[in-house]
């Protein structure tokens, strides 16, 4: 509701007093409210339809949500998120771990049957998660890791950690060593120093069909 002036009452024709007060209100109103119509015009529109006058939505503000930050690479480490505990280094505990890759490989691969092609399974390993697999360190810069055999535990962009059949985790850089991968008689090899990725960065990788046998 809005109270007129003198002045604007006089210019719009409002009665102050009198019975058509009312009548006058409502048409000086519209006639305020709908300044680019004629007379003619107006009263058209209210003889055939309602008229709706208009009127500014108010828009709601939305609230810039924050983004929960996750933990970096080195708070994990800080808070050993990642560490296997000794009393957890057993590997009898991890064997079922094996029996679900093997299975995992299987599907993946489609079956693994005797006259499957080498080159297929050597495609898939390559692209596939590891954890679980048993793997073999078949050659190496430091003799010492040659022959280390066991179940892949963790696997980082640069190291494998193994967790062998004498429940000992061993720590093996991928870096100047190769890795043999056994699976229903299967066998494939992952050259490390070609191998440097994240295990979630390997589905998009793609890797050369001929493998350098140097380390």
């Amino acid at each position: 509701y809005h109270a007129f002036s003198q002045k604007e009452a006089k210019e719009l024709d409002v009665q102050l007093l009198g019975a058509q007060q009312a009548e006058a209100f409502v048409r000086a109103f519209l006639k305020r409210s709908t300044p680019h119509m004629s007379q003619q015009a107006r009263e058209d529109q209210l003889q055939r339809k309602a008229v709706v006058l208009e009127y500014a939505t108010r828009r709601k503000r939305k609230e810039k949500r924050k983004k929960s930050k996750g933990l970096s690479a080195r708070q994990r480490r800080e808070l050993h998120l990642f560490d296997i505990k000794p009393e957890q280094q057993r590997y009898s505990l991890f064997l079922p771990l094996h029996e679900l890759w093997k299975q995992y490989i299987r599907d993946l691969c489609g079956g693994l049957k005797p006259d499957t092609q080498p080159h297929m399974i050597q495609t898939k390993l390559l692209k596939a998660d590891l954890h679980g697999a048993l793997v073999s360190v078949t050659k190496s810069k430091c003799p010492s890791y040659v022959g280390v055999t066991g179940i892949l535990l963790q696997e980082t962009k640069h190291v494998f950690k193994i967790l062998t059949k004498e429940d000992r985790l061993k720590v093996i850089p991928k870096l100047n060593c190769v890795f043999a991968v056994e699976i229903d008689g299967f066998i494939s090899y992952i050259y490390g120093s070609k191998f440097q990725l994240r295990s979630s960065e390997r589905s998009a990788k793609k890797f050369k069909a001929k493998g350098t046998a140097d380390l």
